[in-house]
């Protein structure tokens, strides 16, 4: 490999030159330094939750992220009720979207699913109520 050479401006080394293969190295080093560098900020930053798969594509889905949660820890209804102290019917409501939990239950839910709150809510909103016309057919 050829040496380095350096320009000097009053007795000072002021630039390099150097061979490609050796500059191609370096640039190659500094793009692992930064690399490096972006991993260890993003390992900082990270909370360290993770939805799985198995999650996720059921809520995408439409399932609700309780029933969608419940099904990957393998429970049945009844089991994660139980787990939560509420009864079996209330969390299928809460699952079919036919009643909303307060944060109390939906926290007593979390713990049972090991899971944090935020996981678990649904940006479902009940539907309106039918108008007068669509009851009576009448406008």
């Amino acid at each position: 490999m050829s040496k380095i050479q350096f320009i000097e401006k009053d007795g000072k080394k002021e630039y390099a030159i150097v061979p490609i293969q050796i500059f191609d190295h370096l640039v190659d080093a500094i793009e692992d330094i930064e690399d490096i560098a972006l991993y260890k900020a993003a390992k900082e930053a990270d909370d360290g939750a993770r939805i799985p798969a198995e999650v996720l594509h059921p809520i995408l889905d439409g399932i609700h992220p309780i029933q969608a949660w419940r099904n990957y820890r393998g429970l049945t209804v009844q089991a994660l009720a139980e787990k939560a102290g509420i009864s079996k019917a209330f969390l299928s409501q809460i699952e079919n979207r036919k009643r909303v939990g307060t944060i109390k239950i939906l926290s007593s839910i979390a713990s049972a699913l090991e899971v944090s709150v935020d996981l678990l809510m649904d940006d479902w909103l009940p539907p309106p109520p039918p108008s007068y016309e669509d009851v009576t057919g009448n406008r």
